[in-house]
């Protein structure tokens, strides 16, 4: 059962983007905003004093994020819920967070009533699964293999993994890589093969555009 008055915390990095949102709720007088923080470690201090039922949770937070801060609430604090507020839009961290003890997935650019209504249904059923959750959970991806996310910009290639990039943009073939590195074309292949996994492109050409891009390659 809902209650009358729902208590809600956000954790987020930026105080215009936190103090937006409070903002943009503000006219839905069932929600009540009774903490802040910066950080997932400062959320945890607070809460311990001022238990909330719900709380907007960034993922990419100093000192502590919010993927450990899910996984602290979760298993010290299970009768909070958790609604995930954030940029990354990458289908495995919502099966990720989801499997960690989060009850939503939300992105930065959702519209304040979808907000309010994410924060009743988790109140109401323990879940609230929008469209692009439900896509994620249909597709089960993140229960084929296991990932490990990183909140790091920082995307960090061995000398090998680089050398192989950088003559990929030069447009030799997997043979020709091959002779230049002494290496054989099958493990040319598999470094390929293991870059554009990582970077989530489908071909030699989408490597080029991330390596130019992210500014991997001299």
């Amino acid at each position: 059962m809902t209650p009358d008055i729902i208590k809600v915390a956000i954790a987020d990095d930026h105080k215009i983007f936190r103090k937006g949102v409070i903002l943009s709720l503000k006219p839905y007088h069932n929600i009540e905003f009774i903490m802040e923080a910066e950080n997932g470690e400062e959320l945890i201090k607070s809460i311990e004093k001022n238990l909330p039922d719900v709380v907007l949770m960034d993922l990419k937070m100093p000192v502590k994020d919010g993927i450990e801060t899910t996984k602290h609430l979760n298993k010290h604090f299970p009768s909070v819920r958790v609604l995930i507020l954030t940029t990354f839009d990458d289908e495995r961290f919502v099966g990720h967070l989801m499997e960690s003890g989060a009850n939503g997935y939300l992105l930065k650019n959702t519209d304040p009533s979808e907000i309010k209504q994410g924060i009743m249904d988790v109140m109401k059923t323990g879940f609230y699964l929008n469209n692009f959750v439900n896509r994620v959970l249909i597709k089960k991806n993140y229960s084929k293999q296991k990932f490990n996310p990183n909140l790091s910009s920082e995307i960090v290639v061995s000398d090998r993994e680089k050398e192989v990039l950088s003559l990929v943009c030069m447009e030799y073939t997997a043979q020709e890589i091959a002779q230049k590195m002494d290496i054989s074309p099958r493990t040319v292949e598999a470094i390929k093969d293991r870059l554009m996994e990582r970077f989530g492109v489908k071909n030699s050409v989408g490597l080029v555009f991330f390596a130019m891009k992210n500014s991997l390659i001299d």
